[in-house]
């Protein structure tokens, strides 16, 4: 981890440059810009003190979607290595809450934008929002894939080695949480396997995946204490859950840092997917703007 200061109005990095770090604001402000210095620049968002940018270009390995330039007084910020993010989180454990945090919105940010553009998709409907216009045609500077945080490999460690503080096995047919539940948590699991459904128990009943032993689940819970999407349905009897909180993660980082990696690791896989998934979309409706 390096610290860096810039003053106000300078650049940190521009879009369109490939970028191996990411960013943390230590103090002062820094806002991430699409089209900068052009007529149809656009400010995407403001980071502050304590928050995360750039990640992107180390998760999905392409070049910067956007540009970050130092606002207000200036910016003094950490430079961040895929490398370095174990001993970035080691050195202070409470930097793992923030990381996880910062994850968890760029993911529901990401999925509100996926969620209008498939709407114009499979609805035909309007994309009013400016921002989201110029995020989809910004999407196509993106090329020359390189490596990524989620292509990096940690310790190849079983999910039920070291230190777990909250562990319980359940029967065949145990619902393990019910779409609509209010979550706090998420899952990894030890033995057995886990059926994901949508309509669970209805004529629409539907399994969206089947997961097995050393996968997570339930993550949104997690990061956001947000209403579960769909139904946990254990598939096996003694199939073996780890429970994990937001306030487990300092604990489990002191005493079993391979797994704070992976659940770093899980999420990051997640948004790339997502923004695959997204990128895909912009393709298909990129001809009718």
């Amino acid at each position: 981890m390096v610290e860096k200061q810039f003053n106000q109005g300078d650049v940190i990095f521009r879009e369109g440059e490939f970028g191996d770090t990411f960013y943390q604001v230590l103090k002062g402000s820094v806002k991430v810009v699409i089209n900068l210095g052009e007529p149809d620049e656009q400010v995407l968002t403001e980071i502050r003190t304590g928050g995360y940018f750039g990640e992107m270009a180390v998760i999905d390995g392409y070049r910067r979607s956007a540009s970050a330039v130092a606002i207000g007084e200036g910016a003094k910020v950490a430079e961040i290595t895929a490398s370095d993010l174990g001993k970035f989180l080691e050195e202070d454990p409470t930097r793992v809450k923030s990381l996880v945090n910062h994850f968890g919105e760029r993911i529901r940010s990401l999925t509100a934008d996926y969620d209008e553009v498939k709407k114009f998709l499979d609805e035909n409907t309007p994309i009013q929002n400016e921002s989201l216009l110029a995020r989809i045609k910004s999407v196509f500077k993106k090329s020359d894939k390189r490596s990524s945080l989620s292509d990096l490999t940690f310790e190849e460690i079983s999910h039920s080695s070291g230190f777990a503080k909250n562990v319980e096995s359940v029967k065949k047919g145990t619902v393990i949480f019910r779409a609509g539940d209010h979550a706090n948590c998420m899952y990894d699991i030890h033995w057995g396997r886990v059926g994901i459904y949508t309509g669970y128990g209805t004529k629409n009943e539907n399994k969206l995946t089947e997961l097995n032993v050393n996968q997570f689940f339930g993550e949104m819970g997690l990061i956001g204490e947000e209403p579960r999407s769909a139904t946990a349905i254990a598939l096996e009897d003694d199939t073996t859950l780890e429970i994990i909180t937001m306030d487990d993660l300092e604990d489990l980082l002191t005493k079993n840092p391979s797994k704070v990696y992976m659940i770093v690791q899980h999420l990051s896989y997640r948004l790339r997917r997502l923004t695959d998934d997204y990128t895909e979309a912009c393709e298909k409706i990129y001809g009718k703007l």
